[in-house]
């Protein structure tokens, strides 16, 4: 039974998240999905990885989202010179004290912006595993606590492209969801020419939650309820990418505990303090797919990790509805990221 609290909770969860996001879709036209997925995310304590094409505004809705919440930010640009120190920091002699002391990376902030991250080298990319992870960066033998909250939004431009590294299996494991932009419509892309042809959409962009506030609705998100029947059905969709035959990687236990998280703040995202199968549904995709690797006969094939992760979905049965409420919208991100080619 709901307690009048976690009524309350998720009140203000659903009222703040909504101030988020109509602030960030006043700079992405017309890509709501990809809106939502982004504060479902930052809600999940993920990080969010978004694939697409140069010029679909990747960047601009990390830059959104960020300034969105009243929190520190920090950009780091990755090139292929870029080394680890830069993003971790590093210890500097201090003549007068004789002694050494640490001077932070750019990893040091709430929200940390990774702009076209397969563009530096797999070593340079390792530097955020320890970070992502753990929320710490370890430096001759201290640990330094990050933030909180604390999430990373890197941006990549497909692995055809010229100048890209691959991210290698472990990085891209860390990641909660991938998702992609795309192209707008013709009509979103006029309102873009409309509302942003003389200035940056960012310029006028202010705070519409403060840290403290997304410290609090990430309580309350792990306050939402998850029934058996569905935490079998999360652990039976990732253990079908561990035995199917197009797979040479499935998914780890890791992906089956952000699929739980990511399903738990789209709950509460939509006022919900139980999770339905549809959200798991819902999210299996863009949790899942970046972490598989097709075998070599499957990508000449020229299908795809979506592709299966949807054939998954329509193998494993769907437990029974446990709950007499039903969803009044459809799974918001069901279908598999739409590349901007």
């Amino acid at each position: 039974m709901t307690t009048y609290d976690e009524r309350a909770d998720l009140s203000d969860l659903t009222a703040t998240a909504d101030r988020v996001r109509r602030s960030v879709e006043s700079v992405i036209e017309g890509k709501p999905e990809v809106v939502r997925l982004s504060l479902t995310v930052l809600l999940a304590e993920g990080h969010l990885l978004i694939e697409d094409v140069p010029g679909v505004g990747k960047t601009m809705l990390a830059k959104a989202l960020a300034r969105s919440v009243d929190c520190s930010v920090r950009r780091i640009q990755f090139t292929p010179d870029l080394l680890p120190s830069d993003i971790t920091g590093v210890s500097v002699y201090d003549q007068q004290r004789q002694e050494f002391e640490f001077k932070p990376g750019a990893i040091f902030a709430q929200v940390v912006i990774g702009d076209e991250i397969n563009r530096a080298s797999p070593k340079t990319q390792s530097a955020l595993l320890e970070s992502m992870e753990e929320r710490q960066v370890t430096t001759d033998g201290r640990s330094y606590e990050l933030p909180d909250p604390f999430m990373v939004v890197a941006t990549q431009n497909p692995v055809e492209m010229e100048g890209t590294y691959p991210l290698p299996e472990a990085q891209r494991d860390r990641f909660m969801v991938r998702t992609s932009i795309g192209y707008p419509s013709p009509e979103a892309e006029l309102r873009m020419l409309d509302v942003h042809g003389g200035t940056s959409p960012l310029d006028d962009l202010q705070p519409v939650a403060h840290a403290h506030e997304i410290v609090k609705l990430v309580e309350a998100v792990r306050g939402v309820h998850v029934s058996e029947p569905v935490r079998r059905y999360a652990v039976d969709l990732v253990a079908g990418t561990r035995s199917h035959p197009e797979l040479r990687l499935g998914a780890s236990p890791r992906a089956t505990l952000h699929l739980l998280r990511a399903s738990k703040a789209a709950a509460a995202l939509a006022g919900r303090n139980f999770v339905l199968p549809d959200d798991v549904q819902g999210l299996a995709v863009p949790v899942l797919a970046h972490r598989l690797l097709p075998t070599a006969q499957v990508q000449l094939s020229g299908r795809t990790a979506e592709q299966i992760v949807l054939d998954i979905l329509r193998r494993v049965p769907v437990p029974a509805a446990h709950h007499r409420e039903a969803t009044s919208q459809p799974p918001l991100y069901g279908r598999p990221p739409q590349r901007g080619h």
